[in-house]
């Protein structure tokens, strides 16, 4: 092959989150003479992953963010790069809102069109009604339909879809090796945040309301007036930090809470934890729950999470409408073992091994293109 196939991501943004992360971590270990992945985002700011992105040979490009006002500035804008780069014979779109614009106009541009999904939910209210209007006439556009699990399948495409021969589950994968329990690891991250004799509990997500931070909060203070040598570290940023900030004040609880904002060491980070705790409103996967078992973390967990993500017997779920109590007993109940071979056996023989994934999406890439 002369030269690589480049696939367009269409995203929101580059910044490190659920969708974007596993993009990244396939980017990272596809075989980049075969393939190569180029991105268009809805925002110029800077991203996290720009950097990265741009010394792996990846183009960067940007659209308007859509509000409804500027269809025609939107839908010219994405004609008008087609044009300009008929390069391209995939787009793989991430974004759902406008995938019925972006994808329709790729089509007509004699691109191979793919959706893929990565939640289960649009929110709620007005927004979440008009998300799910645009959204629904995805798994017609579409050429092929991927999605992280079942569930997050079927709440997109819904179940007619997903029984037809186009629609695939695409696992977000991690580098297993990355996240081995390390004694030496473990020392320093809680040298480094003064964590040495305290009861670490672990969040890492977003501050978005689908992260539900304000429960999890009520969740370390029952934790907390019943051990009180117990911290929390809230691994994330986003719209929602300043508010939980201020509700972490307001309880009293600032000495005993972190705010690390985005890391990139989040497999140092899980070492340090003795527990993870993750009571999402709704998740396409949780990818960040297969992280922390493979760190050999206990996790504590909402009802919500997807059955995928359930890999080992470290992770139990809390149903959502439970007292903080229950939460608390789970969480404090949790022995911190960090259990070694079996979990990174069980979790590649679940199909979230990088190696394994980054084949399948190089052969599925090449087949649709005909190569």
């Amino acid at each position: 092959m002369a030269k690589p196939i480049r696939i367009l991501h269409v995203l929101g943004g580059l910044n490190r989150a659920g969708a974007e992360t596993m993009v990244i971590n396939l980017y990272r270990n596809i075989d980049r003479t075969k393939v190569q992945f180029d991105f268009i985002v809805h925002t110029k700011d800077k991203c996290d992953y720009d950097d990265e992105i741009r010394s792996l040979g990846g183009r960067i490009f940007s659209v308007p963010r859509y509000t409804g006002k500027n269809h025609f500035q939107y839908t010219k804008a994405w004609s008008d790069f087609f044009k300009q780069y008929p390069e391209y014979k995939i787009v793989h779109g991430h974004v759902r809102s406008t995938a019925w614009i972006y994808l329709e106009i790729a089509k007509k541009n004699n691109l191979i069109t793919i959706a893929h999904s990565h939640s289960t939910s649009s929110g709620s209210g007005l927004s979440a009604i008009v998300k799910g209007i645009l959204q629904y006439p995805i798994r017609y556009t579409a050429d092929y339909l991927l999605a992280c699990s079942n569930h997050a399948g079927t709440w997109l495409f819904g179940k007619k879809a997903c029984r037809k021969d186009n629609f695939f589950i695409i696992k977000n994968a991690i580098d297993t090796k990355k996240f081995i329990y390390n004694e030496d690891i473990r020392t320093k991250k809680r040298n480094d945040f003064q964590f040495e004799d305290k009861f670490v509990i672990g969040h890492i997500g977003r501050f978005d309301v689908s992260k539900n931070h304000e429960f999890l909060i009520d969740i370390f203070q029952a934790v907390h007036k019943r051990n009180n040598n117990a911290v929390l570290m809230m691994v994330g940023d986003g719209d929602l930090r300043q508010s939980i900030e201020k509700k972490v004040n307001n309880l009293k609880l600032t000495d005993s809470v972190v705010f690390t904002g985005v890391r990139s060491d989040i497999p140092e980070l899980l070492q340090a934890m003795d527990v993870f705790v993750f009571p999402s409103l709704y998740e396409g996967l949780g990818i960040v729950t297969v992280e922390a078992q493979a760190a050999g973390l206990n996790c504590v967990v909402a009802d919500t999470i997807p059955n995928e993500a359930f890999l080992t017997d470290l992770i139990k779920a809390i149903p959502l409408g439970c007292h903080v109590e229950e939460w608390s007993d789970a969480i404090l109940s949790s022995n911190g073992n960090k259990k070694q071979g079996e979990i990174h056996e069980k979790i590649k023989n679940a199909g979230y091994d990088i190696a394994q994934n980054v084949k399948k999406m190089e052969d599925f890439y090449f087949r649709i293109v005909g190569l």
